[in-house]
């Protein structure tokens, strides 16, 4: 039973890292290095995140700037930024690529709340799922008689804790990523 406990933290957790992986690739007009994450640029033949091939900086709030190690390597990652569907204009100084986050209109930022919504949604559905099949283990694992009733109820309640623990880690993710969206 306190096997099935940790697999179920353990994979709710993932559930969470991954919403908030995806919370990080959603443009809101403020500049953030994680909208670069899923760009892959060809370094030498191996798509490479840009993040390993340059650093990434925010010198204000809706400007990043990217330096890339090898100078050669600029006009790579200028045409993987114009080829992304992240809808910016890399601007190209020789030593230096400037990205403007330009200010979403009110319209855009409420489909981009919808949007979020969606994605935290997708994330308690994953967290509910792990429950349920926590649960089927909890209660195959009592019919073969290697766990009381009690023990079995107990392991359920643990379950359902887990899992509102976890909801409310995701709704609090949402409510932070939908404020960041709506402030202008």
């Amino acid at each position: 039973m306190q096997n099935v406990l940790k697999d179920v933290d353990a994979r709710m957790n993932t559930a969470l890292e991954a919403l908030s992986r995806e919370f990080a690739t959603v443009r809101t007009g403020r500049a953030a290095a994680g909208l670069l994450d899923a760009i892959r640029v060809d370094y030498y033949g191996t798509p490479t995140p840009i993040n390993q091939m340059a650093s990434v900086s925010t010198p204000d709030a809706r400007t990043l700037a990217i330096q890339p190690w090898e100078a050669g390597q600029i006009g790579a990652i200028e045409k993987a930024i114009q080829k992304s569907d992240l809808g910016l204009t890399p601007v190209n100084d020789g030593k230096l690529i400037r990205l403007t986050m330009p200010a979403p209109t009110e319209e855009r930022r409420k489909q981009l709340v919808k949007t979020v919504a969606k994605m935290a949604e997708d994330a308690r559905v994953a967290v509910r799922n792990v429950r349920r099949e926590a649960n089927d283990k909890l209660k195959v694992a009592a019919k073969s008689a290697k766990a009381s009733e009690d023990q079995e109820r107990r392991a359920h309640d643990q379950v359902q804790k887990t899992t509102d623990r976890f909801i409310g880690r995701v709704d609090e993710l949402l409510k932070k990523k939908e404020q960041e969206i709506l402030t202008f």
